[in-house]
């Protein structure tokens, strides 16, 4: 080729060819607006505040809404510990019972005369070992948590008939139950203590569940668990401890039931364990685990007891409480089977989609 040869012009490879990415459409207000998974149970709870308050006078006193807290902080205590169990795709069907064995325990030692102190520690110390053994008896041996959590049911509640012939212990004007009916009864300012009480709880496991290690370790158990072994994670430790804080609760709660009954039962609430779980599952933590949260746990505690009260309110007889508890559960799981569902869909359009996006500058064209 000589060179008055007329020049092959040479396209250039960057030319029109754009190199950000097209600006994301604007998403549409209801979507910028909306809470997750606790938007549903979110607008319903709203929905049914303002019914209430239309249809009923005293549903938005104060006195009415402090009754609301007392009377669902034994729920609420339970969920915290059901969630760590639930996120960790297992489930804990002895709550109930490990709680009225706990009780027992709690109104042995105030009736034996102890001190306030030492009837804690045993009492918290022993809801602690039923919930050890729950969880070293699924990650030891192996057994199905359905399998284990089902006998522990019926092991702890008949412990706690055995324990006193199955008769409640009356501690009312015990020595140390003074303190566990102040703490349940009386307030700070406004405030009951209670309502503190579940405060801080609420922060110390969202504390737990957001910035610990620990908390990392359980929603990746709960979301892959080979995967989680895989990555060095110990996942019976962490099945274990989940199992731990939920006996915890456990004991805590038997304290703030026994301070409302003036009492502690041999025989547990039959719709207790039914609303926990409801709770949970309803504050959008997946009952296959891997995803949820403590403040969505206190979204579906107050939605239920809203519930409840309302039902009071209204004088609807108590007997149908299980009744829209359990309609709640089963529309709560079915509406997250539904939302995962929806999930799973949209990744594999995205999966399968072309790429609409231009190749990048010196690709096209380019020689072999």
């Amino acid at each position: 080729m000589t060179s008055d040869s007329p020049a092959t012009p040479v396209a250039d490879p960057t030319a029109d060819v754009p190199t950000t990415r097209a600006a994301a459409p604007p998403q549409p207000l209801w979507r910028r607006l909306s809470l997750g998974r606790y938007t549903g149970v979110v607008v319903a709870l709203i929905a049914v505040c303002v019914y209430l308050s239309i249809t009923q006078d005293v549903f938005l006193t104060w006195d009415n809404f402090t009754n609301i807290v007392k009377a669902n902080s034994v729920i609420f205590v339970l969920a915290i510990g059901a969630t760590f169990v639930i996120i960790s795709a297992g489930l804990d069907l002895s709550t109930a019972s490990a709680t009225t064995a706990s009780a027992m325990i709690l109104g042995l030692t105030l009736q034996g005369g102890w001190g306030i102190v030492p009837s804690l520690i045993v009492t918290l110390l022993f809801g602690v070992f039923l919930g050890f053994l729950n969880g070293v008896t699924i990650t030891r041996l192996k057994i199905s948590f359905l399998v284990v959590t089902l006998g522990t049911l019926s092991i702890y509640q008949s412990f706690a008939l055995v324990v006193y012939g199955g008769t409640s212990i009356t501690v009312f004007g015990r020595p140390g139950f003074n303190t566990i009916g102040d703490f349940v009864n009386h307030g700070i300012g406004p405030f009951p203590i209670l309502m503190v009480f579940d405060v801080i709880l609420l922060l110390l496991a969202g504390g737990v569940l957001r910035y610990t290690g620990f908390g990392r370790a359980l929603f990746a158990v709960g979301s892959n668990p080979e995967a989680a072994r895989l990555n060095g994670i110990n996942v019976g430790r962490v099945v274990l401890i989940a199992y731990v804080l939920a006996g915890l609760a456990a004991g805590l709660a038997s304290v703030i039931q026994v301070g409302r009954l003036t009492s502690a039962s041999s025989t547990s609430d039959p719709t207790l364990l039914l609303t926990v779980l409801a709770a949970v599952l309803i504050g959008g933590t997946a009952y296959t685990g891997g995803e949820g949260g403590v403040f969505g746990t206190l979204i579906g505690v107050l939605f239920l007891g809203v519930i409840q009260n309302g039902l009071t309110l209204t004088n609807v007889s108590t007997f149908w409480q299980g009744t829209v508890s359990g309609v709640i559960l089963v529309a709560a799981v079915g509406l997250g089977v539904l939302r995962d569902r929806g999930f799973s869909m949209r990744l594999r359009r995205t999966a399968v989609a072309p790429s609409r996006l231009p190749e990048p500058p010196g690709q096209a064209g380019a020689p072999a």
